[in-house]
């Protein structure tokens, strides 16, 4: 059963937490001074910049705090980062507390471990795309998109620019996905089986993380995990900051090999912009009619 978390409202509480890597205080100063200036309290983790094991907190810290906004009322949303190490924490959540207590999820990169496991576990609708990082420097596209898909039920989606279509086709199913190193290395685990039948992949890597070798490599392994096989069709989101060719050849070669529909775009990712995407959600995609839509909202 699909369950929406309550939509934000200017004035809740928003928990920072840190379950990938910890962080510096100078490194959430701005995105703090935004989120309050937006209207919105902030709750930090107890160990948000701890360093237990040098480039993180333990696994118990990182649990204990995730368990503490996910206990408190007052939290509406649970906001965190990316980085490393997220796949730890995966064997120690209290999946029924998470369940009792729905609330927005939302991040990107590394975190994609834990947005996919939690909704595959609860049902719990999670979200992709904004993270600390996002609140730095906000730009108007990416604060409509948190607006439209956090604080309103809303299902337009806006697109930053004309997305290219590689494989042409028309597709419905339900969004997951992330980035494609942290997808990939989820696939088989207890906490992830399997991505639902008929699923709309999002997908996205990053130039300066993984090579046209490194992103083929990764895609063989959903292939090799029948995760392609499932999908109705692939979004890629930013991979660098000009063409890549052989990205686009990548791609168009699981378009052609699984005939399913494959855009890219440079809405989501670790580029400028960062719309928001829920998992769980059913969304369409049509190339002919060059066209994107979540078929509900995210939240209630």
């Amino acid at each position: 059963m699909t369950i929406k978390p309550p939509r934000l409202r200017t004035g809740d509480t928003i928990g920072l937490i840190a379950p990938c890597i910890g962080l510096k205080p100078d490194y959430i100063e701005k995105s703090a001074k935004e989120l309050k200036k937006m209207g919105f309290q902030l709750k930090l983790s107890r160990h948000l910049f701890s360093e237990s094991w040098g480039f993180s907190g333990s696994v118990e810290e990182r649990v204990a705090d995730l368990q503490e906004m996910v206990d408190d009322p007052q939290v509406k949303m649970i906001l965190f980062g990316g980085g490393e190490v997220c796949n730890q924490l995966l064997p120690y959540l209290d999946y029924d507390a998470i369940t009792a207590n729905p609330k927005i999820f939302c991040s990107y990169s590394d975190s994609t471990t834990l947005l996919n496991a939690i909704h595959c576990h609860t049902g719990l609708v999670t979200f992709y795309g904004a993270s600390l990082r996002t609140f730095q420097n906000l730009s108007r596209y990416n604060w409509q998109s948190f607006v439209h898909r956090l604080m309103t039920t809303d299902c337009r989606y806006q697109k930053s620019a004309p997305w290219r279509t590689l494989w042409p086709g028309r597709c419905e199913g339900e969004l997951a996905g992330g980035y494609l190193v942290n997808f990939a290395a989820l696939q088989g685990l207890p906490w992830y089986p399997a991505p639902p039948e008929g699923c709309l992949l999002f997908l996205e890597d990053l130039k300066e993380f993984s090579t046209p070798a490194v992103v083929s490599k990764w895609m063989a392994n959903l292939e090799h995990r029948g995760v392609l096989e499932r999908a109705s069709g692939l979004i890629f989101g930013h991979y660098a900051d000009s063409p890549e060719p052989w990205i686009d050849e990548i791609l168009c070669r699981i378009g052609q090999r699984w005939q399913i529909p494959v855009v890219q775009c440079e809405d989501y990712g670790h580029g400028l912009h960062n719309a928001i995407l829920p998992i769980g959600i059913r969304a369409r995609l049509d190339t002919e009619a060059d066209s994107f839509e979540l078929l509900e909202s995210g939240v209630q």
